[in-house]
C-alpha cells in the first residue's frame, strides 16, 4: 500500500507484513522546495506514467512524483489550489477538490484550469453547493463522490449535473445512524455501496445505494486505540478480496479488517 503521510510531510510504500516502509516521495522535511512536500492530505498512483499524483496541501500544488530509482524530487502539475482530494477517472481524467473555493474540477494532466463539476456556487448547504470539500471519489461512469465535510453529508453529482443529491448524512452532525459528523476519505464499489470515514464519531459507515440510513462496520465503540476503536479515522479503501482499510489518523495506524 501506498501512504501519504502527512505529519511527516512524505508519501510512504508499505507492504503487507513489513514491520517498515520505504519513503517514495518527500521525507526531506516540511518544505516547498521540489524535493519536499508540506502537509500531502492525498495521493494516487498512476500506473500509466509510473509515478505518483499528489495533493501537496500546505504548499497549494498538486505534484507528480516518478518512481523511477533515480527520482528525487517532484513535478509541478497545478499550483495556487488549496486541494485536499484527488481522483482519476479511467480515461486519465483529474478530479481535484478545493477546500477553499468548495469546488471541485476536472483536469486534463497539463490542464491549469480545469472544468467545473461540482460546486463552485459560494459556501453553503445547497444542492449547489459544497462547504469545505474534502475526499472524492468517480466510478467507471464519470460520476462523481464527495465527502461535504461541514455539512455533514456525502453528495453524489452525475456526468454533467448541475446539482448533487444527497446519499449519506445531511442531517446536521450527529452520531445517529442517519448522520455523519465531518465525513472524510469515502469509497464506493460497483454495486454502489458507499464506505465512508466518519472521522468525529471514530467509526467507518457503510450505506447501501438508496438507503436512508447506514450501518457502523468499524469503530462506533468510543475514541480509543483498541481493535475496535478508532479515533478520528481519514481514509477508507475497499480492495478485490473485500478487505476493508482504514486510516486510523490519531491512533497513527492503518488498519485491515475483513468481513464474512
Amino acid at each position: 500500500m501506498v501512504i501519504a503521510d502527512c505529519a511527516n510531510h512524505r508519501i510512504i510504500r508499505w507492504k503487507i507484513g513489513d514491520m517498515s516502509g520505504q519513503v517514495v516521495a518527500g521525507g526531506r522535511g516540511n518544505g516547498n522546495q521540489f524535493d519536499q512536500l508540506c502537509c500531502p492530505s492525498d495521493m494516487l498512483v498512476d500506473d500509466e506514467t509510473n509515478s505518483l499524483i499528489i495533493c501537496d496541501r500546505k504548499n497549494r500544488r498538486v505534484v507528480r512524483w516518478p518512481q523511477s530509482c533515480d527520482t528525487t524530487q517532484g513535478e509541478v502539475l497545478l499550483d495556487n489550489i488549496t486541494c485536499r482530494g484527488l481522483a482519476m477517472d479511467d480515461q486519465r481524467y483529474l478530479y481535484i477538490s478545493d477546500s477553499d473555493n468548495d469546488e471541485v474540477r476536472r483536469y486534463q494532466i497539463g490542464d491549469k484550469n480545469g472544468i467545473l463539476i461540482a460546486g463552485g456556487h459560494g459556501k453553503g448547504d445547497g444542492f449547489s453547493q459544497l462547504d469545505e470539500p474534502t475526499y472524492v471519489f468517480v466510478d467507471r461512469q464519470q460520476t462523481i463522490y464527495v465527502s461535504d465535510c461541514n455539512n455533514h453529508r456525502v453528495m453524489k453529482w452525475d456526468k454533467g449535473a448541475t446539482e448533487g443529491t444527497v446519499i449519506a448524512g445531511g442531517q446536521g452532525e450527529g452520531i445517529g445512524l442517519k448522520q455523519l459528523w465531518y465525513p472524510q476519505g469515502l469509497f464506493v464499489d460497483t454495486s454502489g455501496t458507499l464506505y465512508v470515514a466518519d472521522s468525529w464519531n471514530d467509526r467507518v459507515m457503510c450505506w447501501p445505494k438508496g438507503a436512508k440510513q447506514g450501518t457502523v462496520i468499524v469503530g462506533g465503540n468510543g475514541e480509543g486505540e483498541r481493535a475496535n476503536q478508532l479515533n478520528n479515522p481519514i481514509g477508507v479503501f475497499l480492495d478485490r478480496y473485500g478487505h476493508l482499510y482504514v486510516v486510523d489518523r490519531n491512533n497513527c495506524r492503518v488498519q485491515r479488517f475483513s468481513f464474512e
